[in-house]
């Protein structure tokens, strides 16, 4: 099964951050059962800060194939989601995540993340988390 692993795990991996998201990534990485996401690379280059930073993490993300994220048919069902969550009182602070996320649930694609803003897709409209997936299963 094949993963996508979103920025903010990217991001705590490159700045050698140990946490369970990176642990599950490093074994991700072994297995190379990881997808990249076009919005991710973007996220995730935008934040280096020199050039050599920069070459090692077009190298680590360029690795795995790259997932277009955005059709019309994402951006739509997107903002239905956005609204779903809204209409629960939820809102999620950024487009992207929502993007992601949608285009996760669509693709039945599991995601590895770490930020808080996609627990609301988990939990209200099927977004698969990989850390809910058993180990060796991602």
């Amino acid at each position: 099964m094949v993963t996508l692993v979103d920025s903010s795990v990217w991001i705590d991996f490159l700045r050698d951050r140990d946490t369970p998201q990176t642990d599950r990534l490093i074994r991700l990485l072994r297995s190379t059962k990881i997808l990249t996401a076009d919005l991710v690379l973007t996220e995730v280059l935008q934040g280096v800060r020199d050039e050599r930073a920069h070459d090692r993490a077009l190298e680590l993300l360029s690795l795995p194939g790259i997932l277009s994220v955005s059709s019309a048919e994402v951006a739509i069902q997107a903002a239905r989601n956005y609204r779903h969550l809204r209409g629960r009182g939820i809102t999620i602070r950024k487009t992207i995540d929502t993007l992601i996320a949608t285009r996760c649930i669509l693709d039945g694609i599991p995601l590895l993340y770490a930020d808080r803003d996609y627990d609301p897709f988990v939990q209200h409209l099927g977004l698969r988390s990989a850390m809910d997936l058993p180990t060796g299963a991602e």
